[in-house]
């Protein structure tokens, strides 16, 4: 029988009307626009996770959201120190403001203080501020390894563990 022809704008709407038409698309195009947002937080969630994983910061059963600049992290870890580091290698990123943690600790113990850096600090200010004694911000530097890799890399923003001294 072969190729037929028609009038293409005649014959029974079957598709709809342009209105109908133009509905079904804005409608395609938020569910669209709904996967994007939705394949951009589990970008973000996974980023976190591997950097984490990279610094060595060992975290079973991990879940990780991020939503509008919020992070939620949960699963399970060993110390509170790894905790709190998991902690500040997420906030520490561009574009988190906040960290929610549900982090189980399997071996509980104090709680570190942060210190948010401002501009013209060192770790020897930190260290005399929280300790009393400059020289004790090789202690500081320490508590915030593997994030700080020198002793005089640290920015304005950063926010650090500043751990409760031994004896």
């Amino acid at each position: 029988m072969g190729l037929l022809s028609f009038v293409k704008d005649a014959g029974a709407a079957l598709f709809g009307s342009k209105e109908e038409e133009k509905q079904v698309e804005a409608e395609l195009q938020a569910k669209v626009e709904a996967q994007r947002e939705k394949l951009e937080k589990l970008k973000a969630a996974r980023a976190l996770e591997n950097k984490v994983k990279a610094l060595g910061l060992g975290i079973e059963e991990a879940a990780i959201t991020v939503e509008d600049g919020v992070v939620t992290v949960a699963g399970k870890v060993e110390t509170q120190e790894i905790a709190e580091k998991i902690v500040l290698t997420m906030g520490n990123v561009e574009g988190i403001s906040s960290v929610d943690n549900q982090l189980e600790v399997t071996n509980p113990e104090p709680e570190a203080v942060f210190h948010t850096v401002e501009r013209g600090d060192t770790l020897s200010k930190i260290a005399k501020e929280h300790y009393g004694n400059a020289s004790k911000y090789h202690a500081i530097f320490e508590a915030n390894k593997p994030m700080l890799t020198d002793p005089d890399k640290i920015y304005p923003g950063q926010v650090l563990r500043i751990p409760a001294l031994d004896g």
